[in-house]
């Protein structure tokens, strides 16, 4: 899923062609990170880091991206998704959205996630986010920055199409 990602958001980056690209999701989950069942001992050190190294880069051609790249989100964006929202330059969510760094749950802390969470929201924010893994809703994610605007769920195409014809 990454590496199809990564290949989407280059193509045609060059071209005076493209100008806005917008990242969504089908169904209740916008994205929910990386799939910790994959991520097994037996794949090994090599192949945590070669998923970890996609992840970054994938997040490092949004921030860097000539042309504005924009998340549409309705639903649950957590761990690496949450991050994905953090990195794009503009997100608009449904009002039924949620966020939330939860390694913590499972023993582990979002570090990665964290970096464009810290960048997203104010400190205390993301800490908070980051050590008790609790979601946030799609309003307190608008309060905090780390999202543009919130819309009903029935208006979330029309509203982020909008904007983007800009």
């Amino acid at each position: 899923m990454l590496k199809s990602l990564q290949s989407d958001i280059l193509h045609d980056a060059d071209s005076n062609d493209l100008k806005v690209i917008i990242i969504s999701a089908e169904g209740p989950v916008f994205s929910s990170g990386h799939d910790l069942k994959e991520l097994t001992e037996e794949q090994g050190r090599d192949y945590h880091a070669e998923v970890f190294q996609t992840c970054s880069k994938v997040m490092m051609h949004i921030r860097n991206h000539p042309v504005p790249v924009i998340a549409m989100v309705n639903g649950l964006a957590t761990a690496a998704g949450c991050q994905l929202v953090a990195s794009c330059d503009i997100a608009v969510a449904s009002d039924k959205s949620s966020f939330a760094t939860p390694g913590v749950n499972v023993g582990l802390f979002c570090s990665t996630p964290g970096v464009a969470l810290a960048r997203a929201v104010p400190r205390k924010v993301a800490l908070e986010m980051l050590f008790t893994g609790e979601p946030i809703s799609a309003q307190e994610a608008l309060l905090h920055g780390l999202l543009s605007k919130v819309v009903p769920e029935a208006e979330l195409q029309e509203e982020t199409m909008r904007i983007a014809r800009k």
